[in-house]
């Protein structure tokens, strides 16, 4: 390394033995501790020489310079172990596999959304791409078909997914939420169920209202407030009618919903275009208590809810 420095320029020995050998001052020692001070901050031996000998060489820019080649570096070495921990996951059996890995794993990150989405139906059907993969790229797609087809591949893989796809839950980027919750209710089992019971209570209103809707259609009763909420607000409340009548089909609910919707038709600030959904919602949930709600509101001040009220009654009766 000195015999380096030294045919370069960088540090040259103050004197030399009667033998031959070099020999270094204190002075020449403090040089070269500043040469290795500064190539420690990626510095190239160029750099190293100018910095010591140039007084016009500031180093405000060449150290913004290396803190962006730093930072690239860094990006580049991390996706790569990214990369190859994805790889070991998915437990190749052969060098085969592992080619058809990182095909799999390139094409899921392509322009083309016709690669991703055959990359993301082919993760289940030949060898299996690692879980993370995929919940990556289900949270970050914005095609809805390709979409699809990576929730209906998480779907596959069970409960796997469910870990990364909670932490996607907490998201400070409102789509990546709404795509997480989104594909958690693609997957039907009792972990998938607990996380979207959790998530009615999420900050996030788009959450909430994804995750009652997936669970009315699991008969689950928690998410009736949701629910009635989203008919009253006019969002997706087809949807969440239809998902109230999945629940209704269960007698011990069906009059606490018709009871629910009732109370919110009876709330005093409640739009006239709100109590016409409400009313319609009765449609289909059985029981005395939608049918009594129905033939009072046949009577109501509002035109069309008693014509909407009428209409279900002859509907009901005619049953």
């Amino acid at each position: 390394m000195l015999r380096h420095y030294d045919s370069l320029g960088l540090v040259r020995p103050t004197g030399r033995t009667e033998a031959g050998y070099r020999e270094y001052s204190s002075e020449d020692i403090r040089r070269i501790f500043h040469v290795e001070s500064l190539r420690s901050l990626g510095l190239s031996l160029r750099e190293v020489g100018r910095a010591l000998d140039d007084p016009g060489f500031t180093p405000s820019e060449l150290v913004d310079d290396l803190i962006r080649q730093t930072r690239e570096r860094i990006a580049g070495e991390t996706e790569l172990l990214t990369r190859l921990r994805r790889v070991g996951a998915a437990e190749p059996a052969d060098w085969e596999d592992v080619l058809q890995i990182v095909a799999l794993l390139q094409a899921l990150g392509s322009e083309s959304a016709g690669k991703r989405q055959r990359a993301a139906l082919s993760s289940v059907e030949e060898v299996p791409v690692p879980v993370e993969a995929l919940v990556e790229a289900a949270l970050s797609e914005t095609d809805p078909n390709v979409a699809g087809a990576l929730r209906w591949a998480l779907a596959q893989s069970g409960d796997a997914g469910l870990a990364p796809l909670a932490e996607g839950l907490g998201s400070p980027v409102a789509e990546v939420r709404k795509r997480a919750i989104q594909s958690i209710a693609e997957i039907s089992n009792g972990e998938a169920t607990a996380l979207l019971q959790d998530a009615l209570t999420n900050a996030d209103i788009v959450v909430r209202r994804c995750a009652a809707l997936a669970l009315g259609a699991r008969g689950v009763a928690d998410a009736v407030p949701t629910l009635v909420d989203m008919i009253v607000k006019g969002t997706n409340d087809v949807d969440a009618a239809d998902a109230l009548s999945a629940l209704a089909s269960d007698p011990a609910l069906a009059d606490q919903i018709a009871t629910r919707l009732v109370d919110c038709l009876t709330h005093g600030t409640v739009e006239s275009s709100a109590r016409r959904r409400l009313t319609q919602a009765l449609a289909d949930i059985p029981g005395i208590t939608a049918s009594r709600a129905l033939a009072d509101l046949s009577h109501d001040e509002d035109r069309a809810v008693a014509l909407t009220a009428t209409y279900i009654l002859k509907l009901r009766n005619a049953r």
